[in-house]
């Protein structure tokens, strides 16, 4: 398809299925040397299988492109040295993460259990963690490398029956911010995706919740943009595109980003920022001073996401 990877080395974690695969695919048809890391299991995590990563692999050398398979997992911290360590002995260097892997196990908090929490925040923030660590070294060494990590609507505005999964992923957002500033000096950009499509991680999640999760995201869009919502393709491969662009020289400057990719359309999520401020008279705040005031100030415009029935 085109060159504009020629000569880097890419890991993708959880590259077997969906999104992973798809990135995966084109960055191998954009020139990139990659290695595949799936460790084959359940969208609970359970399980492991050889066969999710082995079929992308042989897509990608069936294609001419050059892949190796990892089977680790990227919630234990030597097993993501390993799948880094593995584009290092396969092709001399690693100059792409894509820190994709990812469980679910949704629950509403007062029936999520303790290992139902740990488990999605092992895989998805720490994951993220572990995978960057290792490979922010050698990134270093070489003055130059790119990750990229997904994030998700669900972190960033909030979805029911998901703390767990929202937790870690706001968590990578700020992670994301965080790294950028570390890696930035060394010719390292840190950026995240928060995609929007349909793979089997969603699939248990009512097609209800998931349009209105598209609306949050691209509430500051366009009225354009907005009509074009529910014609947008849902496809896992249209999310590659955009992670191959931050994976090339020309996104040589973009670090410590956001973004909402769906379809044809890709968002720039803005950083937090305060939206009104009041100050408090001499003496500080009381409460009887801030029950007066809030309603007309902060408090204006504020809707309550799930009102009491």
């Amino acid at each position: 398809m085109g060159d504009r990877l020629r000569d880097k080395v890419a890991v993708i974690t959880g590259a077997g299925r969906g999104i992973g695969r798809g990135i995966a695919m084109l960055m191998a048809a954009e020139g990139a040397a990659v290695v595949v890391n799936d460790l084959g299991g359940a969208v609970d995590g359970s399980g492991n299988s050889t066969s999710a990563a082995d079929e992308t692999v042989a897509a990608i050398k069936a294609a001419g492109g050059q892949a190796v398979a990892s089977y680790d997992s990227v919630a234990d911290f030597a097993a993501a040295e390993n799948i880094v360590n593995g584009a290092i002995k396969e092709f001399g260097r690693i100059d792409i993460l894509v820190n994709n892997a990812g469980i679910l196990r949704d629950r509403m908090i007062f029936n999520m259990n303790e290992e139902e929490f740990d488990s999605v925040v092992r895989v998805h923030l720490k994951g993220t963690f572990n995978c960057s660590r290792h490979a922010s070294r050698h990134m270093r060494e070489q003055k130059s490398g790119r990750i990229i990590s997904m994030t998700s609507t669900s972190g960033l505005y909030g979805n029911a029956g998901q703390a767990n999964y929202g937790a870690a992923k706001d968590g990578i957002a700020g992670f994301t911010r965080v790294v950028s500033r570390d890696l930035g000096r060394y010719g390292i950009t840190v950026n995240a995706i928060a995609p929007a499509a349909a793979t089997r991680m969603i699939a248990t999640i009512p097609e209800s919740v998931q349009q209105a999760r598209v609306q949050r995201a691209f509430a500051g869009a366009t009225e354009q943009a907005r009509a074009a919502l529910p014609r947008l393709s849902r496809d896992p491969d249209d999310i590659a595109p955009f992670a191959v662009y931050l994976a090339t020289p020309a996104a040589a400057n973009i670090n410590g980003q956001m973004f909402v990719v769906m379809g044809g359309t890709i968002s720039l999520v803005n950083y937090p920022a305060p939206v009104r401020t009041i100050a408090a008279p001499t003496g500080g705040w009381t409460p009887e001073q801030i029950a007066a005031l809030f309603p007309s100030t902060l408090g204006m415009d504020l809707v309550n996401p799930a009102p009491a029935r």
